[in-house]
């Protein structure tokens, strides 16, 4: 059975390979001239050009052999084919790039965009090069990489190999943005306030606890975003202000919920609970529009509708 110490081994024979040929495989710049995503978007106008562009990214997948090798090359915005030919680049390039390129590898390309006969949007390789030679293999993309424990506990590989779980990074993104813009454009001004406390406030929950050298004296972590420090803020003059930062729990935790994690808090003078609610109904809308592009959603067997003229109000205390 091939282990992992035997499938790195292999691939440190490849660094001796590029060594030998004279190309670093951990080299210092990059060609990249042209990202996937600019390429796809504007395929046809790359293509009708017929002009060599630089790509780069990781190699996410190859096939073929012989005289025709094709790859699809990741770089973070996009994924794009890249076909190399024996004839189409310098024998030599070719012969090294067949004897150390593997799936995981982080490579250069020169080569022009062209459309294969099976309509595959694609970039014909003239010259390539070594950007980070990968000494451990990705996880196999077809069966998936899906045991729990792993995929929390690398959580890069999990977002490299399974587009959901990126898309959720993205949006999630997306979400704080489009909150801190719709705070902003009502005239709020953005503050940090310490995360570290003499006395933790503003929440109910166990602090963590920690030592500060310098004064000698125990502090907590705060368990609120900044609520005592942005009442004073508003003491001070400021009539609105919020925060969106890190707090920290030291109680239960889940695949849903850990003692760290980002939370929103915002006062606002001169304004009544009335109002603050008809805000957070904007807010939750802009949020549906911009960060999923709709207003109605399946929850847990639910449909909740964020475009509804009427909102049901509930009493807190009942």
């Amino acid at each position: 059975m091939t282990t992992i110490a035997d499938l790195r081994a292999e691939r440190l024979k490849k660094l001796e390979i590029l060594k030998a040929a004279g190309m670093p495989a951990y080299a210092n710049d990059s060609w990249q001239d042209t990202e996937a995503k600019e390429l796809l978007e504007n395929f046809s106008i790359f293509e009708k050009e017929h002009k060599e562009i630089a790509i780069a990214g990781r190699v996410m997948s190859k096939r073929g052999h012989g005289a025709l090798v094709f790859l699809d090359l990741y770089d973070g915005t996009g994924k794009i084919q890249v076909v190399v030919k024996r004839d189409e680049i310098e024998r030599d390039l070719f012969d090294l790039f067949d004897k150390t390129v593997d799936k995981g590898d982080f490579i250069d390309i020169k080569g022009v965009p062209f459309t294969t006969q099976k309509g595959m949007r694609s970039v014909l390789a003239k010259q390539w090069r070594m950007l980070a030679k990968a000494l451990i293999p990705l996880p196999d993309n077809w069966q998936g990489f899906k045991d729990e424990e792993s995929r929390f506990r690398q959580r890069y590989l999990d977002i490299l190999l399974n587009e959901e779980v990126r898309e959720m990074f993205i949006a999630r993104a997306k979400f704080w943005q489009t909150i801190r813009d719709f705070l902003l454009e009502r005239n709020f001004i953005e503050v940090e306030t310490p995360v570290m406390e003499t006395v933790p406030g503003g929440a109910e929950a166990k602090p963590f606890i920690t030592h500060h050298n310098a004064l000698d004296l125990e502090v907590y972590l705060r368990i609120s975003t900044g609520e005592l420090w942005q009442k004073r803020l508003m003491v001070a003059g400021f009539p609105r202000v919020f925060e969106i930062g890190r707090i920290f729990r030291n109680e239960g935790m889940s695949h849903e919920h850990l003692q760290d994690y980002t939370q929103l808090e915002f006062y606002m003078a001169y304004k009544d609970f009335n109002y603050g609610m008809d805000m957070i109904k904007s807010l939750y809308i802009k949020i549906a529009d911009e960060v999923f592009g709709k207003r109605k959603f399946e929850i847990k067997g639910m449909t909740v509708d964020f475009g509804k003229d009427t909102w049901e109000k509930i009493s807190f205390v009942d």
